[in-house]
């Protein structure tokens, strides 16, 4: 199978490359950058790549249909809202690393991602592909953000089972550096990370509000989540810690049963025995893995979830959506095991 890969020189798409190289079912991976640009060969991106022989072609949409299975987009945000209409009018298979078909109200983008929206014919197409909780998916995935997997991984067992009070979840999310991306900022700069931590888009997280269309699908009592981000001096990986208040008095042991009863079939989530997990339980591995406890002295239901923010939360995710859309083996070309130590 041939494969088409729109962006490789951000973060997510360098780490997809890599995954899609080593995928059993695919032969070639055609390379695309910007419409208009020249091509350029792929070792002339980085020094990682000095023995590639690929290169990266100009957008064409055109081409992409004709040479290839599927596309995947590994785009800044803003970008497949204008590339992807193509795809989405032959019914092209698309996986969508962005954020631009993740929600389907349109007004949701002015206000969440300061700017417009594609078209809303064009959003209803899309299905949300939250790998570990299956459900059908159209011709274009819209692969979730990586804050937004590890927080619904962490809450889907709660409230599909609508085991706490609905208004009282409060997410505490922290990512490492390499969730802001490659462009560098102030706020990146290694100074302001070093030895240091940083609140940063308090209550104005663009993944809230596909956070908030997923948990209402499961549970419509739930108006509202507590969501706070945190960058912290590390390369890879997000940690939330859900706190919820439980609608009756419960046991550690049942919560566990809870989440072992939603994940049982799913390899790539790991409901632990006993205690909590760490950042290097997950990175390098497609995995998210979860620690569950409960507070008998206030009635708190407390579930810390970490993955790799670009592998489960990016790239990971995207062939495990691409392994989900063809039928292939659900773990073909993913890491199973953590880089470590």
């Amino acid at each position: 199978m041939q494969v088409a890969l729109v962006g490789v020189t951000g973060y997510s798409g360098m780490v997809l490359y890599r995954l899609l190289k080593q995928h059993p079912e695919i032969d070639r991976i055609q390379l695309y950058g910007h419409v208009g640009a020249t091509t350029v060969a792929l070792k002339t991106v980085a020094a990682m790549y000095q023995k590639e022989t690929a290169v990266i072609r100009p957008f064409d949409a055109t081409a992409i249909m004709r040479d290839n299975a599927i596309v995947f987009f590994a785009t800044s945000a803003g970008i497949t809202r204008q590339l992807a209409l193509p795809f989405i009018a032959a019914h092209f298979p698309v996986i969508d690393l962005s954020g631009d078909f993740r929600l389907h109200d349109p007004e949701q983008y002015q206000r969440w991602y300061q700017r417009d929206p594609a078209p809303a014919t064009a959003l209803a197409q899309a299905s949300y592909g939250l790998a570990d909780m299956p459900a059908p998916l159209s011709t274009y995935i819209a692969n979730p953000g990586c804050y937004a997997t590890a927080t619904l991984l962490g809450l889907a067992p709660l409230a599909q089972q609508q085991l706490v009070e609905p208004t009282s979840i409060v997410v505490d999310a922290k990512s490492g550096l390499s969730g802001a991306g490659k462009r560098a900022t102030a706020a990146s700069h290694y100074v302001a990370v070093n030895d240091n931590l940083s609140l940063y888009k308090l209550n104005q997280h663009q993944h809230i509000p596909e956070m908030m269309q997923q948990l209402q699908q499961w549970w419509s009592a739930i108006s509202a989540i507590e969501f706070t981000t945190t960058l912290i001096p590390v390369t890879r990986g997000i940690m939330t810690t859900i706190y919820a208040k439980a609608k009756s008095a419960l046991t550690t042991t049942q919560v566990r049963a809870a989440f072992t009863a939603t994940y049982h079939e799913q390899p790539f989530v790991q409901v632990l025995p006993t205690g909590m997990p760490t950042l290097k339980d997950v990175v390098g591995s497609n995995n998210c893995a979860l620690g569950v406890d409960y507070n008998p002295v206030t009635n708190t239901i407390v579930v810390v979830s970490v993955i790799d923010n670009l592998m489960k939360g990016a790239a990971g995710q995207a062939v495990q959506n691409f392994n989900r859309y063809f039928d292939f083996a659900v773990t073909a070309g993913l890491p199973m095991l953590p880089v470590f130590p």
